[in-house]
């Protein structure tokens, strides 16, 4: 059985994942961390996540006497510091799911893998990754098909970073199979012909859309269009679950991904 810790328990993300995580046997919730402040801080985490008491409260730190053999973070980027931090003090290796991470907090992840196992993914859904991998095969199939590349992306209206880090993810597997090396967020006012050599990401917020990603392919005289989008989060939640199966058996030494849990 894995011993699994969350950070961000109480959020919406981290009460599905509390609630399916106690559904299954391979688990064993044995903390449940949140930021100083939350109202959820010492209430029951099953209780919060509407499933009935799991014996596990909401705390601010992880328990001296509590050792996870993984961490799952889905939290938020301001909590980086304190859930890395965490991780290689205790040695936990953590599926880090946040999104919205600077380029210095990236380096810092990716270094802190060569420590302790670390899972980074912008997407923990299955069919995102599976998404990703058909792009990547139809970017390289288009690459010289005078293809142009534009990704839609729909989230909730509570979502703070935009483009969303799967629609970056998206591009950046794109580009390096296309040569591309110009990238757009948006469009406004009278901008000219569209360059070829650019990939232009637009979001779109609205109400309490869990996630959908749209890859068009525009060529002349056809389209090819990718679409991934979910009905509610337990595609994120069971995903993360699957990256802490993964991980918790893995060594450090580099930064694995959802590709490494899917076999793809």
């Amino acid at each position: 059985m894995i011993k699994i810790a969350f950070f961000g328990a109480s959020g919406k993300m981290g009460r599905r994942l509390v609630a399916l995580a106690s559904a299954d046997s391979s688990f064993q919730i044995v903390a449940a961390i949140d930021a100083p402040g939350r109202p959820e801080l010492g209430r029951d985490a099953g209780e919060v996540a509407g499933v009935g008491a799991v014996g596990v409260p909401i705390t601010s730190d992880l328990p001296t006497d509590v050792a996870p053999d993984v961490l799952v973070d889905f939290s938020s980027a301001h909590a980086f510091e304190t859930s890395i931090g965490l991780c290689l003090e205790r040695r936990i290796p953590l599926v880090y799911a946040t999104t919205g991470l600077s380029a210095e907090q990236s380096a810092k992840l990716e270094a802190a893998a060569n420590e302790i196992p670390i899972l980074r993914s912008p997407s923990m859904s299955p069919a995102v990754n599976l998404t990703m991998k058909l792009a990547q095969i139809a970017a390289r199939a288009l690459k010289d098909a005078d293809a142009d590349v534009e990704i839609l992306e729909r989230h909730h209206r509570y979502k703070v970073d935009a483009p969303s880090g799967t629609a970056l993810k998206f591009g950046a597997l794109i580009a390096e199979e296309m040569g591309i090396d110009s990238f757009r967020d948006g469009r406004g006012g009278k901008v000219g012909a569209r360059p070829h050599n650019e990939i232009a990401y637009h979001a779109i917020r609205v109400g309490d859309n869990p996630g959908e990603h749209t890859i068009v392919f525009g060529m002349l005289g056809e389209t090819l269009e990718l679409t991934v989008r979910s009905s509610n989060r337990d595609a994120y939640a069971k995903g993360a679950l699957a990256a802490a199966k993964f991980l918790a058996s893995s060594a450090p030494g580099r930064l694995y991904d959802m590709t490494d849990v899917l076999e793809l």
